[in-house]
């Protein structure tokens, strides 16, 4: 009887009492978290890239006598707003006399040869677009030559008769335009004529 109540009360014993530390279960191992691939720069989309603009520029060389015009001259040259130049040649080769004196049987015996001088314009032309919606940056070059004072009135100017004269006009600038607008960037005055040459800009956006 005795050796029932011990048996008993060992197992009652094993039941409330808490187990060794060696006999408890080991814990169970914690998942490491992914490892997340570093962060990388966004590529930019085709929609945010600037877009080429086509424009057309119009140049106007205008020169007045005073208050008479006398000669006006437009050049349309077709622009793209992605700072590609464009570029205008227009002009003819002018032949320029040259008389020289050589000597046979001890006479002087003149003879006669020629020289060309290229006279026209040339205009170079580079657009952007400007932070700001609807304008552009055009920078522009303008090179102008043409013959000069007339000979029937070369005493008058001081230059020798029957000897061509050229005239020469060069202008550089950047400006700032809208789709519609003409502005005037130049005013020069020819210091023997005294004739006075303008250039007008004019912008339009190709639709």
């Amino acid at each position: 009887m005795r050796n029932r109540w011990l048996a008993a009360a060992a197992l009652v014993a094993s039941s409330v009492c808490p187990a060794a530390a060696g006999d408890r279960p080991a814990p169970l191992p914690q998942e490491k978290p992914a490892a997340t691939a570093p962060s990388q720069p966004r590529e930019p989309s085709a929609t945010t890239s600037r877009v080429a603009v086509p424009l057309k520029v119009t140049v106007l060389l205008t020169r007045y006598r005073g208050e008479k015009r006398i000669s006006s001259l437009p050049y349309t040259l077709g622009v793209t707003a992605n700072g590609v130049k464009t570029t205008l040649r227009m002009g003819v080769d002018v032949p320029i006399v040259q008389t020289m004196f050589g000597a046979t049987d001890g006479k002087s015996i003149p003879s006669t040869s020629y020289s060309y001088k290229t006279i026209g314009t040339n205009i170079d032309c580079t657009a952007f677009s400007s932070s700001s919606a609807g304008i552009f940056d055009l920078t522009i070059t303008v090179s102008d030559s043409s013959i000069g004072v007339d000979p029937d009135k070369s005493e008058k100017t001081a230059i020798a008769q029957n000897v061509p004269s050229f005239r020469k006009f060069d202008t550089s600038f950047s400006i700032l335009l809208r789709d519609g607008q003409t502005t005037q960037y130049t005013s020069a005055t020819d210091p023997l004529t005294g004739d006075v040459t303008k250039v007008d800009i004019t912008l339009n956006v190709v639709k």
